[in-house]
């Protein structure tokens, strides 16, 4: 659907019309359920039949308007932010994140929260990760079962959760931080059904809901116990870890200090979000590359290799990994006031959603879109606004640099001790796993020692 430049892309005064984005007729909770689990074929069939802006009716949001169109979407995120509330629209987030969340508020109450969190993922700190990653991915690649099929992605997870406790905690020793390891594990592996659930008081003390919300309630007292006795140490000051630096806000910066709720949501940000989108991210490319032995060559060379233009050709490899199996889909944005986008007007209230997936895979913009060539991300990459695996606008992942940084880290010492080759040919389909999309099988594949870098 081509975009009238002669008129805003989108308007959000002095609107012409009243007509509503089309969309299927199907209950809301048939759409809810085809959303949730089969995503990533349905809407490429919606976008077909109904074009570049489409409206479903998805609990818990009720009225959310897809955009597959990369002016509509570049609008959206260029847009006021008083009008686009992505943390309304990550609402369905707030039942684990908490209402505190960076991920979860808006306006003012965001730009505060994400002003305290950016040093830990500036430039100076990145820096200062490198030797950590570097020693945790050599120890986790050493650990790999060797001839044998195993699911890259529970690695993978094990991996980025360690590096994450480290930069959050600055420590991931003790008994009250494998406990948490544990139900980390537990709480990030929800599936679309325990979603739903979440926003139905009747089911909280049912099935897997009820062993949900223990497994919470039992995180929230080990981050609750943390913070009090982090609060009691002597030396904040020259501590470096995100839990420290939140707590020395007000001699820090002037801020007024933050409540244990307030520490305590966006800690199980950090740690959740931190670590189960690089994993996966690393899981679809370690699967791409055994499937495709040319590649896989090119990136076993840049990871032998030290050099600015091996760290890049690594960093295409995640790139067309996310471009590829982008690990969210969608981002999403609350209207507070009626918009106009062409001739359509989606009301206040509605929940307007850039589509990542159909971006990524549009052929306008990708050539050959189904095909994994990491070479498109060299030499200035796609055009601007068609890869956006981070979101966009003032809500851009604040942790974009550290995933980059980390999963190239990792990639390659994972490529310069094995060689990886698929347990099957057949490529794995994506699932739903909470918000995200992962491998349905775990990525799995079997890896052999390269013996001749091994000695």
């Amino acid at each position: 659907m081509a975009t009238d430049i002669t008129q805003p892309v989108v308007r959000l005064d002095n609107l012409t019309t009243t007509r509503e984005p089309p969309g299927p007729r199907l209950p809301l909770l048939v759409q809810t359920a085809i959303f949730g689990i089969f995503r990533q074929h349905w809407l490429p069939y919606l976008r077909r039949r109904y074009g570049d802006v489409v409206r479903l009716h998805v609990y818990p949001e009720r009225s959310v308007v897809v955009l597959s169109d990369v002016e509509h979407i570049k609008a959206v995120f260029a847009g006021p932010a008083s009008v686009f509330h992505a943390g309304e629209g990550n609402m369905i987030l707030k039942p684990v994140m908490g209402e505190h969340s960076v991920l979860l508020t808006d306006e003012g109450v965001h730009l505060r929260a994400r002003k305290l969190l950016m040093p830990a993922f500036a430039g100076a700190s990145l820096r200062g990760y490198r030797e950590m990653i570097t020693e945790l991915a050599e120890a986790e690649a050493r650990r790999w079962p060797e001839g044998r099929a195993f699911p890259a992605h529970a690695r993978m997870q094990a991996l980025t959760l360690e590096v994450i406790l480290r930069v959050v905690f600055g420590v991931a020793d003790g008994p009250r931080l494998d406990e948490l390891r544990r139900l980390l594990r537990r709480v990030v592996n929800v599936g679309p059904i325990e979603l739903i659930g979440w926003y139905n008081p009747r089911l909280h003390g049912k099935g897997p809901w009820r062993r949900y919300a223990l497994a919470q309630h039992a995180m929230d007292r080990l981050l609750y116990s943390e913070i009090a006795e982090r609060r009691k140490a002597f030396d904040l000051d020259r501590r470096r870890d995100v839990l420290s630096r939140l707590l020395t806000v007000p001699t820090a910066a002037g801020e007024t200090p933050l409540t244990d709720a307030e520490l305590r949501d966006q800690l199980v940000t950090l740690l959740l979000a931190g670590h189960e989108t690089t994993a996966t991210t690393l899981a679809w490319a370690l699967h791409e590359l055994a499937r495709h032995p040319s590649e896989l060559a090119k990136a076993t060379r840049a990871a032998d290799g030290d050099g600015a233009d091996d760290d890049k050709y690594l960093e295409a490899v995640v790139k067309e990994a996310m471009r590829l199996h982008p690990v969210i889909a969608e981002v999403a944005r609350k209207l507070t006031s009626d918009i106009q986008i062409g001739d359509l007007r989606i009301p206040a209230g509605h929940t307007v959603m850039p589509s990542i997936s159909l971006v990524h895979a549009d052929d306008s913009h990708h050539s050959d879109p189904h095909r994994f060539r990491p070479d498109r991300f060299l030499h200035g990459g796609p055009p601007s606004g068609t890869w956006f695996p981070f979101g966009g606008g003032v809500r851009r992942c604040l942790g974009a640099g550290f995933s980059l940084l980390e999963s190239v880290i990792m990639l390659r010492a994972v490529l310069r001790r094995h060689h990886v080759a698929p347990e099957r040919l057949r490529p794995e389909p994506a699932k739903a796993r909470n918000i995200t999309m992962v491998p349905a099988r775990g990525a799995r594949i079997v890896a052999t020692p390269r013996h001749r870098e091994q000695g």
